[in-house]
């Protein structure tokens, strides 16, 4: 059983959800038609789930999904009229886990549920393979525009990755102290980030982080 709120603007489609919800065994904490509502409810009840809708009276679901951060608990499931896949991505890019359309069953609707909530990211049928396609577009994209590190830099960088604080990269790499610091400043101007826990996650997914 996940705990859990619904967000969405048409009262009779979000009360028909909710009750379908709590008929499968989920708890519903609050059903809810905007999105500041939404935000004050999540931060505050803290629900396993939020299912949202993209398309709100104030704030959209995207935008809501950015508001609350990496950080949240909460597992996000978009539930959204549109299959587009421009919104799909933007939804995936805020933090969403998971994506159906509402023409999603009351069973397809509810095993979402449980499987977002256990940390698995879902799909309407056909909308996996778009995600992933466009992932992998971008990507190729990302390698050709990817700023160029210096071989100094990359070696600072996975040093970094590895926990080393700068004064244990200074005495590995027979450098003062200020000299990687500022190292570090320049790789993250380089890549538009704004901190180390930044920069070890980009060092993980570019594979540069091991010895």
């Amino acid at each position: 059983m996940a705990t859990l709120i619904v967000v969405d603007d048409h009262p009779i489609w979000r009360e028909a959800i909710a009750r379908d919800l709590t008929a499968a065994g989920h708890r519903v904490l609050a059903v809810l038609g905007d999105g500041k509502a939404a935000l004050t409810a999540i931060r505050g009840l803290r629900p396993d789930v939020a299912i949202l809708d993209l398309q709100l009276p104030d704030l959209s679901g995207v935008t809501v999904l950015q508001a609350l951060g990496e950080d949240c608990p909460t597992a996000a499931l978009i539930l959204s009229a549109s299959g587009e896949s421009s919104d799909v991505l933007e939804a995936m890019k805020a933090g969403a886990r998971g994506y159906l359309v509402k023409s999603a069953s009351a069973a397809e609707l509810a095993d979402a549920v449980e499987r977002v909530a256990a940390g698995d990211a879902v799909f309407t049928p056909g909308l996996a393979g778009l995600v992933l396609g466009e992932y992998r577009r971008l990507a190729n994209a990302d390698v050709e525009e990817r700023p160029k590190l210096s071989e100094r830099e990359t070696e600072v960088l996975r040093l970094v990755a590895k926990g080393l604080s700068y004064r244990e990269i200074a005495e590995r790499l027979v450098l003062s102290q200020r000299t990687v610091q500022n190292h570090v400043q320049h790789i993250l101007t380089k890549l538009q980030l704004h901190n180390r826990t930044q920069l070890v996650r980009y060092a993980i997914e570019q594979g540069i982080d091991g010895d």
